[in-house]
């Protein structure tokens, strides 16, 4: 008998009247505000302008959506296509499935047609968001908590998930809750990006690529744990092949960038000087200049007077020669 188990909620789903709020969608949307306001903050230290991260976010996240939703599909097919399933579930986004792979792929596709538009460097764009991507997926992960999914091998520790539902062949019992595993690592890679950044000054993309490296560490053994049905290759998850796959580019990534591009960019937007105070220099600047260009009140007035005393001494020699 388990003396302790973490409950899973018996419905995902509240209702409001006729409209049902799901705890799922709920996560995905606070996550996408986290990351929206600390890469916000981040990026005004950098020296960029305010709302510059909400604007292409626009762009990012519909995209990672799709994105997402149609690595998941394309991965697990069998779940929408096979005998006996409705393939009108492909698209109820709501109840679950959104691969990070894809997810990550296509926003940053949509990050870049964002930033292009705005004359922005993409790598700038992603080293500021990438703490808070992470924070995103540690709150998204407990969109999985709501739909009883994502867990791990059975178990009897202390902070084993209890598992109620038996939709989809699940089996009611305790296992290892691995979205709260993956939830907890993304938060310290979140706080590695943000220490690595200020200790190193990463630049030229290098703080993204360090999320996405230690993202896939991390993945790569929550996968091997969890226990729902998913393709294999060479005894190992498709998703363990991808987090391998993943990690080492990243890291190839870091390598030859440092080498070539170090130090961080001076200026992330157009218009802006960078800095940590995200100021405006071209305001500023021209309002030095002005400054400088106008004669001050002292300088003038001693002007008027020379002229004043010349033109009295003019005039009262003209007079005494006449």
């Amino acid at each position: 008998m388990e003396l302790a188990y973490i409950p899973s909620p018996s419905s995902g789903v509240l209702y409001l009247g006729p409209v049902p709020l799901r705890g799922y969608a709920f996560c995905i949307i606070i996550g996408v505000f986290v990351a929206v306001w600390l890469g916000n903050k981040r990026w005004i230290a950098r020296g960029g302008r305010a709302g510059t991260v909400a604007d292409i976010a626009v762009w990012a996240v519909p995209f990672g959506l799709i994105g997402g939703r149609l690595y998941h599909v394309i991965t697990d097919y069998q779940l929408y296509f096979s005998e006996g399933r409705d393939w009108v579930d492909a698209f109820k986004i709501w109840e679950g499935g959104l691969g990070i792979w894809g997810a990550i792929a296509f926003g940053a596709l949509g990050a870049w047609i964002g930033c292009r538009r705005r004359g922005i460097p993409l790598p700038a764009y992603a080293d500021a968001v990438a703490p808070g991507i992470a924070l995103a997926q540690a709150i998204g992960r407990w969109g999985n908590w709501f739909n009883q999914e994502l867990y791990g091998r059975a178990t009897d520790l202390p902070w084993a998930l209890e598992i109620t539902s038996s939709t989809d062949g699940r089996v009611p019992g305790t296992y290892h809750p691995t979205f709260l595993y993956e939830s907890l690592w993304c938060v310290g890679v979140a706080l590695l990006v943000i220490w690595a950044d200020r200790r190193f000054e990463l630049g030229h993309g290098r703080a993204f690529a360090l999320y996405v490296a230690g993202y896939c560490a991390g993945r790569f053994w929550i996968e091997y744990m969890r226990v729902d049905e998913a393709h294999h290759i060479f005894g190992l998850r498709l998703n363990n092949w991808t987090a391998v796959l993943v990690f080492l580019l990243a890291v190839l990534y870091i390598v030859l960038s440092a080498r070539k591009r170090p130090g961080r960019e001076d200026v992330v937007e157009p218009g802006t000087s960078g800095g940590e105070d995200g100021s405006d220099s071209d305001g500023a600047g021209a309002v030095e200049k002005g400054e400088e260009d106008a004669p001050s009140p002292k300088k003038g007035s001693e002007d008027s007077e020379v002229s004043e005393g010349s033109k009295d001494k003019d005039g009262a020699g003209s007079a005494k020669k006449s």
